[in-house]
Parts: C-alpha cells; structure tokens; sequence
C-alpha cells in the first residue's frame, strides 16, 4: 500500500505553523503516528463558513452519495488534472477544501517481492500542509457523505524517481489561504496547479521495511537505512496512492 503519511505533531502545533491563533478540536491530539493509511481518521485543519478554524477526524476515502449507489469505492487521492471540473470531486472545490498536516509521506520503489519504501519529508523537517477536499458538513453525520481525499500532481526533478504523483503541498501561508471561505474554486483549482512547493525544497531516503505493514508505527519507521544499489523509475512499479 502506498503513499502512507506520518502526524507525529500535536494539533497545536500544526495551528501554530499555519498562523492561526486557535481552533476549535485541540483535544483530538491523541498519539504521533508515523504509519497512517487510508481507511483510518488523520488530523485535518478546515473553516467554517463564518471563518471559525477547526480540527478535526475524518475518514480518509471520499465518494459521494451517487457513487456508493453506483458500488464504486472511495477515492483516496483526487488528481488535480481532472478533480477540479469531474462530477466526482467538482463540488468540493467550492465549499470542501480542507488540509492534512502531515510530517511526510511514503512511497515505494521496485518490483513486487522487492520493493523499497522511501520517506518524504520537508529538507527543515517543518510540517507540511497538504492539500485536501472534503465532503465534510457540519450539519451532516460523519458517516453519510464525509470523506476527504488527498490533492496530487505530477511530480518533478529527482522526486520522479522515487514516484510518478505527489500531492500538492502548500506553504503555510498558501495553505491558509485555500482554507479561505472566500477563495473561489476557480482561484483554488489554479493554487493548486501552480503554487505546490517545488521538488528542491523536499528530501527523500529509503527507510525500514516494517512501515509495510500498517499495523506498525513508532519514530524507528522513519529513520533512514542503506540504499538499493540503483532506484528502479517509478514505472515499473505499480501506481501508488499519490
């Protein structure tokens, strides 16, 4: 399973690297994770329409309502070359932009039998912000139409190599501003194709097995181990999450 991302950070200071002075939901803190998969509920920062900012769970996997009587599965990630104007995510542009905090994400090299995970992380080891859509209504029970699912792109420069996809991920700053009631989708779908960080400002190294099984967590998941002779591309792998 790929593209697996790590909150080893308190709500706290998540809020405090994005510039809010507060939010609702600083409670949900619970313990650093450094192995979350799909399926499960991370942290998320969002707002109101009113402006409040607020932290939340949320599942990670987004339908809406006419796909789940279509028996189609939830999406995990959305791709930026089409989510913003498909059927399927074009709503949440409007009124369902959310952030995953996060501290990096994994992704995975080589043939099946072979393969070798990798950490992604910021090159300052500061928190990231990644962008996120959502169907998250505060009217709304958590489990009938909510879901979040993760922004992606194309990657770039060396990333490549390790992955095909990335998700967006945005400065604090940019990461604000899409949280932004005001932000039209339009503004939005155009952030997101131009203002994720760029590859330089990442680094990336293999790291231990054990984070291949979810189950497994704690800091040792992400500390780095000796390298693979050579990093096979990203296409001979099977597509990952990101």
């Amino acid at each position: 399973m790929c593209g697996r991302i790590t909150q080893r950070r308190t709500p706290a200071e998540y809020i405090a690297e994005i510039g809010w002075d507060s939010a609702d939901g600083l409670e949900l803190a619970g313990q650093p994770a450094y192995n979350i998969p799909p399926g499960t509920t991370p942290l998320l920062l969002h707002r109101l329409p009113d402006g409040a900012c607020h932290v939340d769970r949320l599942h990670w996997g987004y339908r809406p309502r006419w796909a789940v009587s279509k028996g189609m599965p939830p999406a995990i990630n959305a791709r930026i070359e089409k989510a913003a104007t498909g059927r399927f995510f074009a709503p949440l542009w409007r009124e369902g932009r959310v952030i995953v905090p996060a501290d990096g994400w994994y992704e995975w090299t080589g043939k099946p039998g072979q393969k070798m995970p990798w950490y992604i992380r910021l090159a300052n080891d500061r928190p990231m912000f990644l962008a996120a859509i959502a169907g998250l209504r505060p009217d709304r029970d958590p489990d009938n139409g909510c879901g979040f699912a993760i922004v992606t792109e194309a990657a770039d420069a060396g990333m490549v190599d390790v992955h095909d996809r990335r998700p967006v991920v945005f400065s604090a700053a940019d990461a604000a501003l899409w949280l932004d009631p005001e932000l039209g989708a339009e503004q939005a779908e155009q952030m997101a194709r131009v203002m994720s960080r760029p590859a330089e400002d990442f680094t990336w190294y293999p790291v231990s097995t054990q984070v291949n099984r979810a189950g497994n967590d704690g800091p040792g998941l992400i500390e780095p181990v000796a390298a693979t002779p050579t990093i096979p591309p990203a296409t001979d792998s099977p597509p990952g999450l990101f």
